[in-house]
């Protein structure tokens, strides 16, 4: 029994000799990683920045009436073209009681006051002509009398306003009426609706909104960071969320002198001017995002962003470079601008150096075939 047990375990020690031998044999004979290599290279590199916002109209304009009282018609659409001057809609004025029996007792007082100067005008108009008073005396009297008339004829005026709106002769301030051409973008109203006149102490009911959408303009943020590199005039790209395939020319006119922070980060507002294609019908309150060069720099010499590895304790930038076959050596490099895809070189390395591609890190088909 123990001759079996001794035999059994030498032959577990051959077996396990055995294996690992195979398994040594096994994994030596795999390729060795197989690194590739790219050459710098020259191109043109534009750092660029992204502004997100939306085209509005240059001329927005808020139409408002000049009376209160009932909208009693709306004679336009939202869409509709309209040019300045054109009927937008007419009100019904609801008198207000207090302001009306007001100008109601006004007239009354006017009229007695007339009656009365009437009277004494005629009297001593009869005096006057017998020269029995002064021509100093009669010509206050009679400027008396004319100022009755006038009085009356304001209150009476004062009087038709407050009742239909306008009087005889005037302006009807029932007429709402367009104040610049452009388009119909809204009508917050309908018809029935009760509307507030416009003056110094309440900005007045809204009837029509119109805006020149023939004339649109850019506006977005730019984060602080971005915002020391722009400058009036620049130019844009601005593309619209609502058409594919397109990007308008435009040109910086305004940057925001003070910031507004916004979950954390400070954003300045941006304006510019966006040229339009007839081909293309733009909307109001379209999204869009502006492309801004920041800086650009062109035939200069640079390797994709992918090849840098970064010194774990310096945070500086270095490549490998290829001295030998699958031999390489660190070199440190100054770096300028960047796209995020492409990288500038100042200097640590040149153009006919090789650097190593040091993500790859199993061999390709091809190296695999040619170690065998």
């Amino acid at each position: 029994m123990k001759k079996i047990v001794k035999y059994f375990l030498i032959a577990l020690v051959v077996l396990g000799v055995i294996f690992a031998t195979s398994f040594f044999i096994k994994s030596n004979s795999k390729s060795a990683v197989v690194y590739e290599t790219e050459t710098p290279f020259k191109t043109t590199i534009e750092k660029k920045t992204v502004a997100t916002g939306k085209v509005i109209p240059e001329d927005e304009v808020e139409i408002k009436p000049q009376i209160s009282g009932i909208l009693e018609t709306i004679l336009v659409k939202e869409g509709e073209k309209i040019e300045a001057g054109d009927l937008i809609a007419k009100i019904k004025v609801i008198p207000n009681e207090s302001a009306l029996n007001n100008a109601i007792g006004r007239v009354k007082n006017a009229k007695f006051n007339l009656e009365n100067a009437t009277l004494e005008y005629n009297r001593n108009k009869q005096l006057f002509d017998k020269e029995v008073i002064s021509a100093q005396e009669f010509n206050n009297i009679e400027l008396r009398f004319n100022q009755a008339k006038q009085e009356l004829s304001n209150a009476e005026n004062d009087l038709q306003i407050i009742q239909l709106g306008t009087r005889d002769g005037g302006v009807a301030n029932t007429n709402i009426k367009a104040t610049i051409s452009g388009t119909i973008l809204e009508i917050p109203v309908k018809k029935g609706d009760q509307v507030i006149e416009s003056n110094n102490f309440n900005p007045g009911t809204t009837v029509a909104i119109i805006a020149n959408l023939s004339n649109m303009v850019f506006e977005g943020k730019v984060d602080e960071a971005e915002v020391g590199k722009l400058k009036k005039g620049m130019d844009l790209k601005v593309s619209l969320g609502a058409i594919n395939d397109k990007e308008f020319d435009a040109k910086l006119r305004f940057v925001a002198p003070k910031g507004i922070e916004e979950q954390g980060a400070v954003q300045f507002k941006i304006e510019a001017d966006v040229f339009l294609d007839s081909a293309f019908f733009i909307r109001a309150g379209y999204s869009a995002n502006a492309s801004l060069v920041l800086d650009k720099k062109e035939n200069v010499l640079a390797i994709r962003e992918a090849l840098l590895q970064f010194d774990v304790e310096t945070n500086e930038p270095y490549v490998e470079v290829a001295v030998d076959e699958q031999q390489f050596e660190r070199k440190n490099v100054k770096l300028g601008i960047s796209d995020g895809i492409n990288v500038e070189i100042l200097s640590g390395i040149t153009a006919n150096d090789k650097v190593k591609v040091w993500n790859i890190t199993q061999p390709t088909k091809i190296n695999s075939k040619s170690n065998r």
